[in-house]
């Protein structure tokens, strides 16, 4: 598992650098004088996945976002043992997301923000906005292989509840001191429960979209990221791109997800499809 999952991140950052060969990674990204236009009011703010940050997961999506003539923005949170990003508790990881929006709001003297964010970078702002006051300050909340619901991942939940009800303490410490969120990730979860209390993790006045992919073999099921609310469009992306084969870390380099996006952000942006496998991904 640890060798797939390193083969997994060098592939994605080559991939990466292969699309990008001559921008840096934050091109266009957390420009803080950057002011919105009144086509595109609100900034983006990007929330990365869970063991990725600012600079990796977004690459190649952050600046065609800005390209595109988005004020955006985005921060590496939840760093915990040996520094690695979004691993913390996520309630804790939604006050430092908080912290950040005000900051953008600040910074460009928007009323509210538009949120991006691919796997983790969806149940963080989800929890932020239903419980940490982001309901007043997000338009709307964007994900890619989203995941509310968590992921039973090939039946790993069943075996790490049955090991830490015959030893709560290595259950204990590993919420303390390795991976907090990828436990909360495992239902049943106390932190689950309470994102979907009152039946789903969404809340009126924020519209959402949640695109997820057939090929996901890290949210299992892949339909954990969709909501099933009037205020959200949950969307499969092969039933738009079915040449689409992105799995879950590959949907942070599809053209078709970037294309997605960018119309959740801005309807005039009209939708595409092109043929794309991104090498396993």
């Amino acid at each position: 598992m640890k060798f797939r999952l390193v083969a997994a991140i060098v592939v994605l950052f080559s991939s990466v650098l292969a699309l990008q060969p001559a921008a840096a990674a934050n091109r266009g990204l957390n420009d803080w004088n950057c002011q919105p236009s009144a086509a595109h009011p609100e900034p983006v703010v990007l929330v990365h996945g869970l063991g990725a940050n600012q600079y990796v997961n977004w690459a190649y999506m952050g600046p065609n976002i800005a390209a595109a003539g988005h004020c955006a923005f985005t921060v590496s949170y939840g760093e915990g043992a040996f520094w690695i990003p979004g691993i913390r508790p996520m309630a804790d990881s939604a006050v430092q997301l908080s912290d950040f929006v005000d900051r953008v709001l600040a910074a460009t003297g928007a009323q509210k923000v538009n949120i991006v964010g691919h796997s983790e970078g969806t149940t963080v702002p989800a929890y932020y906005i239903k419980y940490a006051g982001g309901d007043q300050k997000v338009k709307q909340m964007i994900g890619f292989a989203p995941n509310y619901k968590g992921t039973t991942l090939y039946g790993l939940n069943q075996l790490v509840h049955g090991l830490t009800s015959i030893a709560p303490y290595l259950g204990t410490a590993f919420y303390d001191g390795v991976c907090a969120a990828c436990l909360e990730y495992l239902p049943p979860s106390a932190f689950l429960d309470e994102l979907n209390l009152g039946g789903s993790a969404a809340v009126p006045g924020v519209q959402y979209t949640n695109i997820a992919t057939r090929y996901d073999h890290t949210v299992i099921p892949y339909t954990s990221g969709f909501m099933g609310v009037a205020n959200a469009r949950d969307v499969v992306l092969q039933d738009e791109c079915g040449a689409d084969f992105s799995s879950h870390i590959g949907m942070a380099i599809s053209p078709n997800v970037l294309n997605r996006v960018l119309n959740a952000l801005d309807p005039q942006v009209p939708k595409t499809c092109v043929p794309y496998w991104p090498l396993g991904l």
